[in-house]
Parts: structure tokens; C-alpha cells; sequence
């Protein structure tokens, strides 16, 4: 049964896309067919996979206002087992086109329909922004992923998050269910990172993941070179956590043991 994750938090520069790009490849290298899909019309997701955007004929935008079917906007990436839906800088218009559309805040649900079928997992990338695209994010979604970077104020507007989701719960998706909270930007060498993770746990409990993803030099390098970290460097401790991360949320969802997660993504 397909399960999709939204990665959300109105706060920008927490891991957002990171998370979206290397969870999808190292669930893919657990031997699971993955739907990654770019929300954000900033499009760090599809570049950060090494896409060219300027070659794409059909992106998200033209699959949400109905100008190009869902199979026609889906592209196989060079990770085995990894699909990707890219984005671009004309997304900006699906808020605007959108205001007067019946059921707005449930048309990529609708996209997805189509495709869901044929993968395990669908992971949506989000903007950092509580928008129509985050909105129909979380309409789609089985559950929403939170990125908290372990930094000061991080806590500060996660309520708001969790507020809209608690709204999108009660009013458009009443299956809608917090998948966990990842820390990233971790530094075990600070005080301040493990107070934070501390204060995490305190008020959130088991829906913190285990995995904590470090600050790493690694990891920040791997997209301007258009790759997840798996491949650009699989030996990394970035790497080792998100291979962490795949597989507690494999063992969350029972559908895969945390042996199945290799430490290499074949292409």
C-alpha cells in the first residue's frame, strides 16, 4: 500500500529538501519504488536531483492545472527505483490561477491518484510557506514529516505548523497524521543542539525520530553537484544518517526491516 509523506515546516533553510532528496534515496536503496515530488517553485529538489529544468517540457504546474497528465510529467531519475515529479519557477502561478477553483486545496490529491498505485512511497517536498501548494501537500499526504533544525528559536512557530495541520485534519484530511519530528543541523559538540532536541522530546515524545542529521560539509556539497548524498558521497555520516532514517521509518510503517537499507544506491 502506497504511503505518501509531506515534508513541511513555514520555516526556511530547516532541511526541507535535503530530507526530501536523500529519505527518497535511501528508501529507494531499501529496495522500495519511490515518488519524489518538487512542491516548492523554488525547485531546490529538482536541481539538487540534476535535473535541467530549462530542457522540461511538462513540470507539477502543468500536471495541477490540467495541461499535462501525471504520466507525462513524471521523469526516472539516475537512482534505481527513484521517479521524480520536477518543478520550476511557473508553480508561482498555481496560487493565483487557483483562487477561484472548486476543491483548490485538492488537486495535487487528485494528480497523484492517477500514479500512486505504482510506488511504495510518495515524498512531497514543500515550500516554506503555509500555502495552497503546502495545503494540497498535506491534502495528498498520509502523514507530514517535521524538519526542526536543532537551533535557537527552532520551536518558535512549529505550533502554527501543527495548528494547520490540525485544521487540514478536521476540515480536508481526517487521515492526515504527523509521521515525526527529524532534528536536523544537529551538532552533538554544542549544548545547545542536544537542549534543543531535549526540549523536542519533552513536548512531542516518541514522535522524535531517533536519527539526528548533523551539520555536515558533505551533505551541503551534494546538490550543486545534482546528486543525493548516497551517491555523492556514501560513506559519510550524512549518508549513514539518512540510511538511520529510511529505516526507522520502514520499521514504523512494517513494511521492511532495519537490515534491508544498504549503504549504496545502485543506478
Amino acid at each position: 500500500m502506497t504511503h505518501i509523506i509531506c515534508i513541511a515546516n513555514q520555516k526556511g533553510g530547516v532541511g526541507k529538501t535535503t530530507t526530501a532528496i536523500n529519505l527518497s534515496a535511501a528508501l529507494s536503496a531499501a529496495g522500495k519504488k519511490i515518488l519524489m515530488v518538487d512542491c516548492d517553485s523554488q525547485a531546490n529538489a529538482t536541481t539538487g536531483m540534476g535535473i535541467d529544468k530549462g530542457k522540461l517540457a511538462f513540470t507539477l504546474y502543468h500536471g495541477l492545472i490540467g495541461a499535462a497528465a501525471v504520466s507525462d510529467i513524471i521523469l526516472k531519475t539516475d537512482i534505481k527505483r527513484l521517479w521524480m515529479i520536477p518543478s520550476r519557477v511557473e508553480l508561482i502561478g498555481f496560487e493565483f490561477e487557483m483562487l477561484e477553483e472548486e476543491n483548490r486545496e485538492k488537486i495535487l490529491r487528485g494528480l497523484l491518484q492517477d500514479c500512486k498505485a505504482q510506488f511504495d512511497f510518495i515524498i512531497i517536498d514543500c515550500p516554506p510557506s503555509l500555502s495552497l501548494l503546502t495545503i494540497n501537500a498535506m491534502a495528498a499526504a498520509d502523514s507530514v514529516l517535521i524538519p526542526l533544525q536543532s537551533e535557537f528559536y527552532a520551536l518558535e512557530g512549529l505550533g502554527q505548523l501543527l495548528q494547520t495541520i490540525k485544521r487540514i485534519n478536521r476540515q480536508i484530511n481526517p487521515d492526515l497524521k504527523i509521521e515525526g519530528i527529524l532534528m536536523t543541523m544537529f551538532d552533538r559538540r554544542t549544548n545547545l543542539s542536544g537542549q534543543v532536541t531535549q526540549d523536542a522530546e519533552k513536548y512531542f515524545k516518541d514522535q522524535v525520530f531517533k536519527t539526528r542529521i548533523p551539520r555536515s560539509i558533505r551533505l551541503a556539497e551534494a546538490p550543486s553537484y545534482g546528486k543525493p548524498i548516497l551517491l555523492y558521497d556514501p560513506t559519510s555520516i550524512g549518508a549513514k544518517c539518512y540510511l538511520s532514517l529510511a529505516r526507522e521509518i520502514l520499521k514504523g510503517h512494517k513494511s521492511g526491516s532495519p537490515d534491508v537499507v544498504k549503504t549504496q544506491v545502485v543506478r
